[in-house]
C-alpha cells in the first residue's frame, strides 16, 4: 500500500502520530507496519524515533517478519543520530528489557556514555524484591563487560540484592573493574552471608584469579567453602 494511501494529505505531526500507531499495533498488517517504519525512519526526528521504538515492545509471528521489522526500526533509530539519544534513554528507563535500546545506544554514543546511562538507570533501582528483575540483571551483566572506574561504586550495593542472579552479576561486574581490590571486604562479607553456592564459587574464583587473600576472615570463609575449594595458611583460596 502506498504511503499516500496510508497517511493521506496530512501534516508531518499527523503522519508521525498515525505511523507510530501502526508501528505499535501488533495486529496491523505487516505491510502497513513496514511502510510506517520506513516513513518514521525517513522523518527521523525525536518523535519519529519514539514511534519506531514502540516496535521493540512486542513480538509477531513469523519470527522472520518480527526480526526484519525490528532490524528496520533499529536502523531507522540509529540513522536519526543525536536526535535519537533522548528518546532511547527514555525508552530504556521504562522498558522491561533493555536489549534493543542498549544495542542502539552502543551505536549512537561512545562507550563511556553508554556506561554513564547504564549507571544512571541502575541508580534508580533498589535491592528489594521485585517480580521481574530482568532489566536490573541486564544492566549488571552489561557492566561486567565494560571496565570503567565509575562502575564498582555503583554496583557494590547489589551484592545484597534479594535476587540471586542479580547478586551473581553484581559480583562479576565488581571483579571486572581495575579497582576491584578496594571492595575485597564487601565481597568477603557477601561471601560469608551468601546461601547460593554458585555465588560463593563466583567470589572465590575472582579471588583466585586476582591472587587475593581473605585477610583476617579466614575462619569465617573456611566455614563457608564449597566443595573443591580450600584456603592456604595465608588465607589465599585455591581449588583443591
Amino acid at each position: 500500500m502506498a504511503l499516500f494511501g496510508l497517511f493521506g494529505k496530512k501534516s508531518e505531526t499527523d503522519i508521525v502520530k498515525r505511523a507510530a500507531e501502526r508501528v505499535a499495533n501488533k495486529r496491523a498488517q505487516a505491510v502497513d507496519r513496514w511502510e510506517a517504519i520506513h516513513e518514521l525512519s525517513r522523518i527521523g526526528h525525536a518523535d519519529a524515533v519514539r514511534g519506531l521504538l514502540k516496535r521493540f515492545t512486542f513480538y509477531v509471528d513469523p519470527s522472520i517478519t518480527d526480526q526484519e521489522e525490528k532490524d528496520a526500526a533499529f536502523e531507522g533509530v540509529v540513522a536519526a543520530g543525536e536526535a535519537a539519544l533522548e528518546p532511547v534513554v527514555e525508552f530504556m528507563r521504562r522498558a522491561e528489557s533493555i536489549s534493543w535500546p542498549l544495542k542502539i545506544l552502543t551505536r549512537l554514543v561512545e562507550p563511556d556514555v553508554v556506561v554513564e546511562k547504564l549507571l544512571e538507570l541502575l541508580s534508580s533501582m533498589d535491592t528489594e524484591y521485585e517480580r521481574d528483575p530482568q532489566c536490573k540483571i541486564q544492566v549488571l551483566s552489561s557492566l561486567e563487560e565494560r571496565p570503567d572506574p565509575r562502575i564498582a561504586v555503583g554496583v557494590v550495593r547489589f551484592l545484597e540484592d534479594s535476587n540471586e542472579t542479580v547478586r551473581f552479576h553484581a559480583a562479576g561486574a565488581l571483579f571486572a573493574q581495575a579497582d576491584a581490590a578496594e571492595y575485597c571486604d564487601a565481597l568477603i562479607e557477601a561471601f560469608c552471608a551468601e546461601e547460593s553456592v554458585r555465588i560463593r564459587m563466583r567470589i572465590l574464583d575472582g579471588f583466585i584469579a586476582a591472587g587475593w587473600d581473605v585477610g583476617t576472615r579466614s575462619e569465617d570463609v573456611s566455614a563457608r567453602l564449597p566443595s573443591g575449594y580450600k584456603l592456604d595458611r595465608k588465607g589465599t583460596p585455591s581449588k583443591s
